[in-house]
């Protein structure tokens, strides 16, 4: 069965987005230093060379999505595809008729088991990408995210959304691997059950 893993760059003490975090503002102010190291060679966003080209290769290889409400929101369901895998969206709440647009994005609202379940299910043999702040704590709480996959970017950010603000009690890792750039320190962690 596919694993799920939550993939966030990360201020150093602790923050995955800026102060201001609105839709019309995503990510809040100073967001995009938090993906500096998305820089190619030639200087512009997207794939960079060498080890962290690597991360990002390896990154690219999700079969689903399950990413929070607010995450998906901003970023108008990523416009119903990304790279043609199934999003699912652990919500309370209906979605607004837009989404009805979207085929792929499903709205799930009996918990994030449920649509952890039904992502890794549609992922088959590949893993289930995992995006939001919210998301990952209530995965954590459920015992339905596998691994963290943090980049830590080398910046105090002082303010904004931190991403693991609530945890129900502590959570073991176990280190699974450490790549270091100088625009970033790439932690992988499995949740240790």
């Amino acid at each position: 069965m596919a694993s799920s893993v939550l993939y966030m760059s990360m201020s150093l003490d602790g923050f995955i987005a800026g102060p201001n975090d609105t839709p019309d503002n995503p990510g809040g102010d100073g967001f995009m230093r938090l993906h500096d190291w998305f820089i190619t060679p030639e200087g512009e966003f997207g794939r960079p060379g060498g080890v962290a080209g690597e991360v990002c290769d390896e990154m690219e290889q999700y079969g689903a999505i399950v990413a929070g409400r607010n995450t998906v929101e901003q970023v108008d369901h990523w416009g119903g595809d990304r790279h043609g895998v199934q999003i699912f969206v652990p919500s309370h709440r209906p979605p607004a008729p837009s989404v009805a647009k979207y085929p792929k994005v499903t709205y799930v609202t009996d918990g994030i088991a449920s649509a952890m379940a039904q992502a890794k299910e549609a992922a088959g043999d590949r893993y289930v990408l995992v995006h939001g702040a919210y998301t990952a704590q209530t995965a954590l709480e459920a015992g339905v995210l596998d691994e963290l996959q943090i980049h830590q970017i080398p910046v105090l950010l002082g303010n904004g959304r931190r991403l693991f603000d609530v945890l129900p009690s502590r959570i073991e890792l176990d280190i699974v691997r450490v790549v270091d750039t100088p625009e970033a320190t790439h932690l992988r962690y499995r949740v240790r059950r």
